[in-house]
């Protein structure tokens, strides 16, 4: 379907963990371990009573955790997957990949430390990575 629409660039990005296919347990794991360093990495840039932060998390974060963990079958919304499954995906739609800028990849990373030196930002297999820690959070990447 996203072939059909002709468009010269199409863009992905997507939380790098897969609450879509996996059984209820893996599913579990992973998400506890991307919402864990999630948490960490807000901890360090926003304090408890910001009212941004308490934002995203009641109206964003927590009702991803409570549909990962909580819900199945159509209830279950939140159905994110990795960036391999993506990848593997479009590849067998037709499109190939195409590089990110790596200015704006210099530019993300340098905003990154500004931040925090636990945040990483890494370009591979065609997209770009960002992280807390040993933990990829999000993956984005640009397809033809």
């Amino acid at each position: 379907m996203v072939k059909e629409l002709n468009s010269k660039v199409v863009t992905l990005a997507e939380h790098e963990l897969n609450t879509n296919t996996a059984a209820f347990y893996p599913r579990f794991v992973d998400a506890l371990d991307f919402y864990t360093a999630m948490f960490e990495s807000i901890d360090v840039t926003l304090t408890r009573e910001h009212k941004e932060r308490i934002n995203v998390e009641q109206h964003c974060l927590a009702r991803d955790v409570v549909n990962i963990k909580a819900c199945e079958g159509a209830e279950r919304v939140e159905r994110h997957e990795p960036h391999g499954k993506w990848r593997s995906r479009l590849t067998m739609a037709g499109f190939s990949t195409h590089s990110l800028s790596s200015l704006v990849n210099a530019t993300i990373k340098s905003l990154l430390q500004n931040y925090c030196d636990r945040y990483s930002l890494a370009e591979r297999d065609g997209a770009l990575f960002f992280g807390w820690l040993n933990r990829d959070l999000v993956a984005a990447s640009a397809w033809m």
